[in-house]
């Protein structure tokens, strides 16, 4: 790694944190290199790299957040590189910082939004790291409530200047774009939700690389002006609220096209957004997504702590539907560790909460889809997961049956589900059927992930490749061009 010319004063600040975490030169470099390789880097620092920078010189790129990362970990509180003596830089690792004020939060955020919406195409390439999850799932469940994300109103209780002479109002003029500093309102929120619902749609139905970059910009250019705008507590816990979900969504949609260090940055930053907003419920549903991107990557021992950290977040309290869906999500990890007894006994907690809940419960928007169609899904791919095909057929089934048109994506993926058990039952003609059904859907959406299930079960067919239902598949398949 080339490096600057060495400035002419000692790091002193790095040198003291140093001293305070109790490495080595050659302990911190390691540590370093463990850390960029998490990212894809291969940085090759030793302990001669360390002393050039304790003598004044600056690592290049990344490298500045990197270190300031490594002693966030082993001191367990946020340090920036300019705490450490270091030049900031737009690094690989920004995103996952889980910010110590609502202020901070809409900084890194919006960041996230603008550099996403140009032409920044190494932000899809940036890598899932398993470790990035740790501390923002701690500082989540241990965090207090923000005491404040109202701005530019008086604080309550704060003093109102006594009334003078009359202040001129400028008249309003006509707007056709929001700026920072404008009074955010119902309606504008009411806006951000609409636009949330229309977004969600288009992912079900057609996948996330459909609409993702429409989204990202709206957040940039609608979004951060009513962050950056005037409301009191009240509002701006709603707008935060709002806020939160349409990052999730940016994430989810990430997710999708397969940008996954990317979708974890946005997952991180709705997690802090839910925060602010006050809605703890919200923040768990947010880490059940993130367990589910885990389960998808094969982390099922990180999918199944965040679930229950997100368990533990909202207790008992929580309708039963939301219980449902958190159990169901540490189902999903224990499944893919293989883990029979864990599996289902996460399962069962999922199906006996679904059942307590009563037609006229109050159920948050976005738990809305998690019903006896999506029951029967979870099942269906634990069961699958676990090996245990002809249950995983029963429960696939169930859900096909269930699940409306609109949710097309996971008919797909539940149909793969059921082609894989089928295959397992050794119903070949079925499977290939099945499986053929929904290469040609995927064909039909902008979903990354679609493709990976039906690549996943032609790889589950390869042992069967001179059978006849298999020839048929891949011609079937072909014609789809």
């Amino acid at each position: 790694m080339t490096e600057r010319p060495a400035q002419r004063t000692p790091n002193r600040q790095l040198a003291a944190l140093i001293a305070e975490a109790g490495f080595s030169n050659a302990g911190l470099a390691r540590r370093v290199d463990q850390l960029g390789l998490e990212h894809g880097l291969d940085l090759r620092y030793d302990k001669t790299s360390v002393t050039r920078w304790l003598r004044g010189q600056q690592p290049r790129g990344t490298t500045p957040a990197l270190i300031a990362e490594v002693f966030t970990r082993r001191l367990g509180r946020r340090l920036t590189a300019q705490d450490l003596g270091l030049d900031a830089c737009a690094p690989v690792y920004a995103g996952l910082e889980f910010a110590a004020t609502p202020e901070e939060a809409v900084d890194i955020v919006s960041g996230l939004w603008r550099k996403d919406s140009g032409s920044h195409a190494e932000l899809r390439k940036i890598a899932f790291t398993p470790a990035g999850l740790v501390v923002p799932s701690r500082d989540w469940l241990i965090g207090r409530a923000d005491d404040r994300v109202g701005r530019g109103e008086p604080a309550p209780g704060a003093r109102v200047p006594a009334q003078g002479r009359p202040v001129a109002v400028p008249r309003q003029r006509a707007q056709t774009e929001r700026g920072p500093g404008q009074k955010v309102t119902g309606g504008d929120i009411a806006a951000l939700r609409s636009v949330g619902e229309l977004f969600r749609a288009l992912d079900n139905a057609y996948g996330g690389g459909h609409a993702r970059q429409a989204l990202v910009r709206y957040l940039e250019h609608e979004a951060e002006p009513m962050l950056r705008g005037t409301y009191g507590e009240q509002t701006g816990r709603r707008l935060f609220a709002a806020a939160a979900d349409l990052t999730r969504l940016a994430g989810w949609t990430s997710y999708d096209i397969a940008a996954h260090g990317l979708a974890q940055r946005y997952f991180v930053q709705a997690l802090r957004l839910a925060q602010a907003a006050g809605d703890r419920a919200y923040g768990a549903y947010v880490l059940v997504t993130m367990s589910r991107q885990a389960v998808y990557l094969g982390h099922g021992r990180e999918a199944v702590q965040l679930a229950r950290v997100a368990q533990q977040g909202v207790g008992s309290s929580a309708p039963p539907v939301v219980q449902a869906l958190l159990h169901s999500a540490e189902a999903r990890g224990h499944g893919v560790l293989g883990e029979v007894r864990a599996c289902t006994a996460s399962l069962v907690r999922a199906e006996r909460a679904l059942e307590t809940a009563k037609p006229g419960d109050e159920v948050p928007y976005w738990a809305r889809f998690f019903d006896d169609a999506q029951l029967a899904d979870e099942f269906g791919h634990c069961h699958r997961d676990l090996q245990q095909f002809r249950a995983a057929a029963q429960h696939a089934e169930r859900s096909l049956q269930l699940r409306a048109p609109g949710y097309a994506r996971s008919r797909l993926f539940c149909r793969v589900v059921l082609a894989t058990a089928r295959l397992g039952l050794g119903e070949l003609d079925q499977a290939c059927q099945l499986g053929a059904e929904a290469a040609g859907q995927a064909a039909e959406m902008r979903s990354v992930r679609a493709v990976e299930y039906v690549r996943d079960f032609e790889r589950r067919l390869e042992p069967y490749r001179d059978a006849a239902p298999v020839r048929g598949y891949r011609d079937r398949v072909a014609a789809l061009g």
